[in-house]
This record gives structure tokens, C-alpha cells and sequence, in this order.
């Protein structure tokens, strides 16, 4: 049976209140993760950890995380992704919006792009296989 939008909103908000001791009405889908909740890695564990028990999937750390990208000489030159390894984290993270990231490919500033929506749609995704 497919999951709502709704739900899957409510259940990555409780996660996120949780992990990260925001308010509710602090975690709206725009928000980022790291610069507007404050997550730091340690709470992505959690959050996975609390999203994988919600749902009953499994969330691959590369799914969210994909370092052998972003650490990769390949797909990094002089801290930026190059157009390659942009196409491949959109290939990657079809869920997430990049368009920001794409402007300006800094590697260290990755982590700040992931949005609670990202997180919905990816779990979305998951849930409906």
C-alpha cells in the first residue's frame, strides 16, 4: 500500500524532532538539514537509524552520503565536482535538488544541500520501491 506524502512528512518531522531536538515547526520542507536544523553527522545515524525503523527499509550510507564520489580524484579537482561527477550524483540522488550545489560544486559544501523535502521524496522512493 503506498505511503502519503503526509505521512511520510510526519514520520521524517518526528525523526528529525527527535535526532536533532528541533521544534516541529522548525522542519519544514525547504529547510536544510545541516545550515537551517543544525545536523551534524553523528545525527544522520540517528535520523537513518529512526527513518529505517518508521519505514522498514534499509538507507544505504552511499544513497545519502556518496563519498566514493566526492572523495573521488576523478570527480574532484581542486575541491570542485567536475560536470561528471555532477552527472553522477544526479544520477545518484535523483531525489534531491542540486541546482545549487551545481552553481557552485564545492565538495565541502555538499552536505549543506540536503533538504528535509530531499529526505521525503527520498524515503518516498524507498518506500514504494
Amino acid at each position: 500500500m503506498p505511503v502519503s506524502e503526509e505521512v511520510v512528512f510526519e514520520k521524517v518531522r518526528t525523526a528529525l524532532v527527535d535526532a536533532l531536538g528541533v521544534d516541529e515547526d522548525e522542519v519544514e520542507p525547504s529547510k536544510t538539514m545541516v545550515g537551517d536544523l543544525g545536523a551534524e553527522s553523528i545525527d544522520f545515524l540517528d535520523i537513518v537509524f529512526k527513518l529505517e525503523h518508521a519505514f522498514s527499509i534499509k538507507i544505504p550510507r552511499e544513497d545519502l552520503f556518496p563519498e566514493d564520489i566526492l572523495q573521488n580524484t576523478t570527480y574532484v579537482q581542486n575541491g570542485r565536482v567536475t560536470g561528471e561527477g555532477l552527472k553522477l550524483l544526479r544520477q545518484r540522488m535523483p531525489f534531491a535538488d542540486l541546482t545549487k550545489f551545481e552553481a557552485n560544486p564545492v565538495v565541502q559544501d555538499f552536505a549543506k544541500q540536503l533538504t528535509v523535502g530531499d529526505l521525503c521524496k527520498y524515503v518516498s522512493m524507498k518506500v514504494t520501491g
